[in-house]
């Protein structure tokens, strides 16, 4: 029987990985800074191998971001009370985990970088327009025809 990766580690790894790569580092110059193999690099941002509190130290330190940053959006546990609507706590959705996890992929950060350089809001906007009557096309005009459209 194959073993699942915990949701947690997965999230945890994602999240380095989404990191490395914004800031244009290789994994192999990431297990450089921590003395590993670009392997155990991959291991770690699958989720196949855990991060220890030490080490998820150093890597927050090579990519200059709070140990915290990983966490960030993590899924509630199996068993745990959901946080949702509790005063306190900040309210999670689906669509933020859609939207970390599209940004963890090459596409979503490539998309990202590239539309951040855009300076003219105008174009900004039509380029948004475009991309959702384009996903509109996709799902067959279903978001329109809900929208009334």
């Amino acid at each position: 029987m194959k073993k699942v990766p915990n949701p947690i580690d997965r999230h945890v790894g994602s999240r380095v990985r989404m990191r490395r790569v914004l800031l244009g580092m290789s994994q192999e110059k990431l297990g450089e800074a921590l003395g590993l193999t670009f392997q155990q690099v991959q291991k770690y941002e699958k989720g196949t191998n855990r991060i220890g509190a030490s080490r998820l130290q150093q890597i927050s330190q090579s990519l200059n971001v709070p140990p915290a940053f990983f966490f960030e959006g993590v899924p509630p546990a199996e068993g745990q009370a959901e946080t949702q609507g509790m005063p306190g706590f900040a309210e999670e959705s689906h669509s933020s985990t859609f939207v970390l996890d599209f940004i963890s992929t090459a596409e979503g950060l490539a998309l990202n970088k590239s539309f951040a350089r855009i300076q003219d809001p105008k174009v900004r906007k039509r380029i948004v327009d475009l991309v959702a009557s384009l996903a509109d096309e996709d799902d067959g005009g279903a978001v329109a025809k809900a929208n009334g459209k």
